[in-house]
């Protein structure tokens, strides 16, 4: 009987420790992936295509459930201009009005992060740097951003990526020093100021059993048209063989290289900054020399020597400047590069094939 009891009690325990796990809503499990709802990725990418290629944000909802960032779902935020402090506070308050109407008609209105949409994959700026720390913040590492790239989706594949802070840069952004000192402290480089999530797009039954049902194409085709020229939508096609991809590789190498000459204009303030120090330093050192001179005149005629506190005081090192800009200048150009190495490969592939079936 003890041993029974013990067995079932053991049993219980261990139930009630995986229903809790399971229903770990805003717990202290962290984040390891994100899951959108389908709807909220077509109402994404409606809003950045209609604005497109100018910039658009909007605001994320759902829940942290057992490490799974849920997004179920979003809407946008109204355009405004940042020096425009009406349409700031305006922008607020459509927020908050719009969390209290989602609440009362039942709707997900917890706020999980936020999205936004860039051109060229140039998404790395000081605005989302401050928009995603307040996050981060605010909802305790338990927030995203979702970054949707229009002009990369043209190409037939959706680019749709969810980043989030490192626990490094979150430390330095606190500190609000990004000197070379703090850099080596926090063990902060250009690779892991962002940590990318992976996202998975959930669809609930009747989604599925309608794309399903796309297929069979010859039923929903109204009788004015001729089905043998009508193409299923989820039909195979030639699109992707297309050799218009050397616009979209031009436009990178234009980007990367605005952004050398900016990483190159940061290097040289950078070098400038050395500069002056050894400079300063000379002169403390040369001041230093003639003080201990003078002191040592001063103590062979019998005086008192002079302290050399003082000649410190005199000189004042230049601050060091701010390494974030070249930080996120660096990650930008990582991204080009990828960007770069990612179509210039299939893209020489198909100029290859195509020189050979024209032989």
């Amino acid at each position: 009987m003890n041993a029974s009891g013990t067995s079932a009690t053991t049993k219980e325990a261990l139930s009630n420790v995986n229903v809790t796990a399971a229903l770990d809503v805003e717990g202290n499990v962290p984040l390891e992936s994100v899951q959108i709802d389908g709807l909220v990725v077509l109402k994404i990418i409606k809003h950045c295509r209609e604005f497109f290629p100018s910039p658009v944000t909007g605001q994320l909802l759902g829940l942290d459930v057992n490490g799974v960032l849920e997004v179920t779902n979003c809407f946008p935020f109204p355009g405004s201009k940042a020096d425009d402090e009406n349409e700031l506070v305006d922008g607020a308050r459509y927020q908050v009005d719009m969390m209290r109407c989602l609440r009362e008609v039942n709707v997900d209105n917890n706020t999980v992060g936020w999205y936004q949409s860039t051109y060229l994959g140039s998404f790395v700026t000081h605005k989302l740097i401050e928009t995603q720390y307040n996050y981060q913040q605010t909802f305790n590492n338990k927030s995203v951003v979702i970054v949707h790239d229009v002009s990369r989706s043209t190409h037939g594949n959706l680019s749709l990526r969810a980043f989030r802070f490192s626990q490094a840069f979150m430390e330095a952004q606190k500190e609000g020093k990004f000197t070379t000192e703090s850099l080596i402290k926090n063990k902060l480089t250009f690779s892991n100021i962002f940590e990318e999530l992976p996202i998975t797009v959930k669809n609930s039954h009747l989604v599925t059993a309608l794309l399903h049902s796309l297929d069979d194409y010859e039923h929903i085709i109204p009788t004015t048209l001729d089905k043998d020229t009508v193409v299923s939508p989820l039909s195979p096609n030639f699109d992707t063989l297309e050799l218009s991809l050397d616009p979209y590789i031009e436009k990178n190498l234009e980007f990367l290289l605005e952004a050398v000459e900016e990483h190159t204009q940061e290097q040289n303030t950078y070098a400038f900054w050395q500069r002056s120090v050894v400079r300063e330093q000379a002169k403390i050192q040369t001041a230093l020399q003639k003080r201990k001179q003078e002191n040592a005149s001063r103590l062979a005629s019998g005086q008192e020597s002079l302290p050399e506190d003082d000649i410190l005081k005199m000189f004042k090192l230049p601050a060091e400047p701010s390494r974030l800009d070249s930080l996120l200048i660096t990650s930008q150009i990582n991204n080009y590069c990828k960007q770069l190495n990612q179509y210039s490969g299939p893209t020489l592939g198909k100029l290859f094939t195509a020189g050979e079936l024209q032989k």
